[in-house]
């Protein structure tokens, strides 16, 4: 897929959020995937910008597929079935019911280490959160967070068309 392609893909997602995004800055997840399913059915759609979607979409429907699929903790009955996934990491999927010991362990070794990032990013997200409301309690004529980062905490990053996420996929 052609890095324009991809680019102008996030530009239809992009329009279609701000689309549907009301005056309060608030948008629902359901208006947005309708908007751009409307947007990508359009029959003028760039066939490189269709392939990128296309790209996207089987990502996306794997990613589901081994979520549905990855075991979850049961309370009575055992968490194995036969058409269940350990993922490996490195973008290796078993079935359980091929499972090694070898790749039991490594499943349970890489369930761990995700735990643990988690934990680590749950609490960088807690300590920004009580850091921003007790900046706006200090600063009690700021209603908004935009407003609270430029003031307080001297951001002059680029406008939101020209979010980046901090090197993540907007």
């Amino acid at each position: 897929m052609s890095v324009t392609a991809d680019l102008r893909l996030w530009q239809i997602v992009e329009d279609a959020a701000a689309h549907v995004t009301d005056e309060a800055g608030r948008f629902r997840r359901s208006d947005l995937e309708a908007e751009l399913r409307e947007r990508l059915a359009d029959e003028d759609l760039d066939v490189h910008v269709r392939s990128a979607a296309v790209g996207k979409l089987a990502g996306s429907l794997v990613r589901g597929f081994g979520e549905r699929r990855s075991p979850k903790p049961r309370r009575r009955a055992s968490m194995f079935h036969p058409q269940g996934i350990l993922k490996l990491g490195g973008g290796v999927w078993v079935w359980m019911e091929h499972a090694t010991p070898t790749d039991l362990l490594e499943w349970g070794r890489l369930s761990t280490r995700n735990l643990a990032k988690v934990a680590v990013a749950e609490a960088d997200r807690q300590d920004y959160v009580a850091e921003r409301l007790d900046a706006f309690r200090l600063h009690s004529g700021l209603t908004h967070l935009g407003e609270l980062e430029r003031a307080v905490y001297g951001y002059t990053g680029p406008d939101p068309a020209g979010f980046g996420g901090g090197g993540q996929e907007p």
